[in-house]
């Protein structure tokens, strides 16, 4: 999820992306709704959801006016340091942040789930070093992009991105995303906990390159 969107935004501007890809989250969601449905972290929603909402309202006031290449930027310099402190870190143990860092971070990933569907490397730098049992992670992050996916809705459409074009290619991706997520919830109930963990980290830490490569270059050209 948090890759599909970076990678579409080299070929498109990131709200058209994110625009484009929301349909297809939105049917993953529903998918994923149903399985994870007795697996979540009560605490961790209602710590982050409220700074979430606040973060898609600022970002629906600014999707105009902010650079999507400074957005770009800032999520991948924080999901880049997240990762490399974790991994300097050869004995970590499980830390239960503040309420407060979850507002404030639930904030930053609601800002840049809006913009670029961007969302998930600020939601994991105050989800991952709590090293809940994977199935709660995946159930509470299920729930959580769920709503904030179905919250969009309204603000998307009034930003036009839901083009008839738009639209078409969401719907002729449907049936492959629907097979992904299937395998993705195999894959899951499957892994090692730490193995899950680890992939979990090294995919962060290369979607994070990939935004700041992407943003870097993108202001550079322009």
């Amino acid at each position: 999820g948090i890759a599909a969107t970076p990678l579409l935004a080299l070929y498109l501007p990131p709200l058209e992306a994110a625009g484009l890809l929301l349909p297809v989250l939105i049917t993953q969601d529903l998918i994923s709704l149903y399985v994870y449905r007795h697996h979540w972290d009560a605490r961790s929603l209602k710590v982050m959801l409220p700074g979430a909402l606040a973060g898609m309202a600022i970002a629906w006031w600014t999707a105009s006016i902010v650079s999507d290449d400074a957005v770009r930027l800032i999520v991948g310099g924080v999901g880049l340091a997240f990762v490399l402190n974790v991994w300097l870190r050869p004995h970590a143990s499980a830390v239960k942040l503040s309420d407060a860092a979850g507002v404030f971070w639930g904030a930053v990933s609601g800002f840049t789930s809006f913009m670029t569907q961007g969302g998930g490397p600020p939601y994991q730098v105050y989800m991952l070093p709590q090293l809940l049992p994977k199935l709660v992670l995946v159930g509470t992050t299920t729930i959580f992009f769920a709503i904030i996916n179905a919250l969009k809705i309204g603000p998307y459409f009034l930003l036009g991105q839901f083009t008839p074009a738009n639209l078409g290619t969401s719907l002729a991706l449907l049936p492959l995303a629907a097979a992904a997520n299937m395998a993705g919830i195999w894959l899951v109930k499957r892994t090692p906990t730490g193995l899950f963990y680890r992939i979990a980290y090294a995919l962060l830490f290369v979607v994070s390159v990939a935004l700041v490569y992407q943003g870097l270059s993108d202001l550079i050209r322009g």
